[in-house]
């Protein structure tokens, strides 16, 4: 494990808090939140619903655009929008759409939350979500999570977890020391210059060769997970999308969660690695594996072809 250990050191002391955005999902231009809110409530009221309407609205909103949207509901409708959503819609689209309606941090706390629900725990998604995402934006998490289920991350992760992996989850977790001025966890404070020395002239490939030695499972999956978001973030949700539309039909759960998750955020650079590394676009690859409305959906965050 030492090798291990002193390498997610070194991942750590190379990723930085800030990163650009490349989001799909931009601010909509002669933005009229009475306008939208106005179509929206005809579209829930309409015979069957007019689904079309409200991802045409809704997937081409920005979060906070979307909030709007819904305090201009509320004071036409007199009711709660995603209230109304989950009345009108079902099936995927229902999970699309009412995952839009949480900001990005939000989405990641609930479907942390999620996958620690009830018997069993979903390690992939566990580890998708806390081994892609910043130290800053693990802070962000955390306190959602608080508010929103009124329990500690640390403590579900712990209760869930168990062994080498829960002590990874848990130090990726854990509050950021107050002396540490970069933002960086409380474990990368003391990290010495010889931890650098050691890894700068690894190639990903042996990084990845050492791993793969020293452990198995869980644990190796969240390693491996660290590496390939160390060098390239968004090769690592295309890489994930890919392997989620290789079948027949896509695994939804898995291309809702990446596509709602990271359309405000670098889902633009996901669409040109995905591209480099298939041969074929997102937008092309979503419309030969998905069906009806959530593929509507979904395209309409894919932000067009390439």
């Amino acid at each position: 494990m030492a090798l291990v250990s002193e390498f997610l050191g070194q991942l750590s002391l190379n990723v930085g808090s800030c990163e650009s955005k490349y989001p799909t999902v931009v601010p909509a231009i002669d933005f009229d939140p009475d306008k939208d809110a106005a179509r929206i409530e005809t579209a829930i009221k309409t015979k069957g619903v007019d689904e079309a309407t409200i991802i045409n609205v809704l997937t081409k909103r920005t979060y906070s655009q979307r909030r709007e949207i819904a305090f201009a509901y509320e004071r036409r409708a007199k009711k709660d929008l995603v209230t109304a959503l989950k009345g009108a819609l079902s099936g995927s689209l229902e999970t699309v759409i009412l995952g839009l309606m949480k900001s990005t941090t939000q989405y990641d706390a609930s479907e942390i939350k999620g996958s620690i629900k009830g018997l069993g725990t979903d390690e992939e998604v566990l580890i998708e979500i806390v081994c892609s995402r910043s130290s800053s934006e693990l802070s962000e998490i955390k306190t959602v999570y608080k508010e929103l289920f009124k329990k500690d991350l640390e403590k579900d992760v712990a209760g869930d977890t168990s062994g080498d992996f829960a002590k990874l989850l848990l130090a990726l977790v854990i509050p950021v020391d107050p002396r540490c001025l970069t933002g960086k966890r409380q474990s990368e404070c003391v990290l010495s210059a010889p931890v650098f020395d050691r890894y700068k002239s690894y190639s990903p490939y042996d990084m990845q060769e050492s791993i793969r030695k020293e452990v198995k499972g869980d644990l190796e999956k969240s390693f491996l997970t660290l590496v390939e978001c160390f060098e390239n973030k968004p090769l690592y949700f295309a890489s994930r999308l890919a392997e989620a539309m290789k079948g027949k039909s896509a695994k939804e759960k898995v291309v809702t969660r990446i596509m709602v998750s990271r359309c405000e955020v670098d889902l633009m650079k996901i669409r040109t690695e995905f591209k480099s590394q298939t041969g074929k676009s997102l937008f092309q690859t979503i419309s030969e594996h998905t069906k009806g409305d959530y593929q509507k959906a979904m395209l309409s965050l894919c932000g067009g072809d390439d």
